[in-house]
């Protein structure tokens, strides 16, 4: 029998990237689609505990799917509780645009769904591909100028490996960044501290009443090692992500401070 995958992401049910995805992994694979109807980026690990969820089962280019009026979270929960998916694997993605950082997994909805599905008992993986014009993440994903065809075959490899061998034992999900062209291999990394600088714009509106844009440049580079400069490399960025968020080294002077 073959394995079964869950697959989702947070760009929505009809991004090109997830059926780059998902043409990459049904020949290896019962790949169930059970993703967000709309546009979910940078919702995090958010879920949706205060209204109802809807989810709809939809043909889309000829595959039945399963349309969740939710968060990247809430796909996964509906998937794994109320459809009873029992998948050996979660992957998340293809995300249209990179996911490097602390910053970026910490509010990116591609890894909310990876890290939800690990801390729901079935390991994730989460595959994001670099752009080169950051506005590109906010056209319509149905419809991007990206050329999917080698992160279609780094999920697909990436994947076989996991369901071979299984994702590390001291990992709860791994985090895959492609790059828009692909120069080297595979490398192993860390996390980078920030992919942007930081950035708050204010603008009047018709009315002279001040509104206010987060943005800010992409960081050019970053250390050795980490996930940012393997991207800027050329590389494929393969980072180990743990659910435990403790700072260990931090805890004999956490003591020292907090003793009676």
């Amino acid at each position: 029998m073959k394995p079964s995958i869950l697959l989702t992401n947070d760009d929505g049910v009809t991004s090109l990237g997830i059926w780059a995805a998902y043409e990459a992994l049904a020949p290896i694979a019962d790949v169930t689609i059970v993703a967000p109807a709309t546009q979910q980026s940078a919702v995090g690990r958010s879920i949706s505990i205060f209204e109802p969820i809807r989810a709809n089962q939809i043909t889309l280019n000829g595959i039945r799917v399963w349309s969740v009026a939710g968060k990247p979270t809430d796909a996964v929960i509906i998937g794994l509780y109320a459809l009873r998916l029992a998948p050996t694997l979660v992957v998340s993605g293809i995300n249209i645009g990179e996911n490097l950082s602390f910053e970026s997994i910490m509010t990116s909805g591609t890894m909310g769904a990876a890290l939800e599905a690990s801390n729901q008992g079935t390991k994730g993986v989460a595959f994001s591909l670099q752009v080169e014009d950051q506005g590109d993440k906010f056209d319509d994903p149905s419809n991007p100028v990206q050329n999917f065809d080698a992160a279609k075959k780094v999920v697909r490899d990436v994947v076989e490996r996991e369901l071979k061998h299984g994702i590390c034992p001291h990992a709860d999900v791994i985090n895959v960044n492609v790059p828009s062209v692909v120069k080297g291999g595979y490398e192993v990394t860390r996390l980078a501290r920030k992919l942007f600088h930081t950035g708050v714009e204010k603008r009047l509106d018709p009315r002279g009443r001040p509104y206010f844009w987060i943005n800010g440049p992409l960081i050019e580079d970053a250390e050795e090692g980490t996930d940012v400069h393997a991207i800027r490399k050329g590389n494929v960025s393969i980072t180990p992500i743990t659910l435990d968020c403790t700072a260990h080294a931090a805890a004999e002077e956490a003591k020292k401070i907090f003793r009676r």
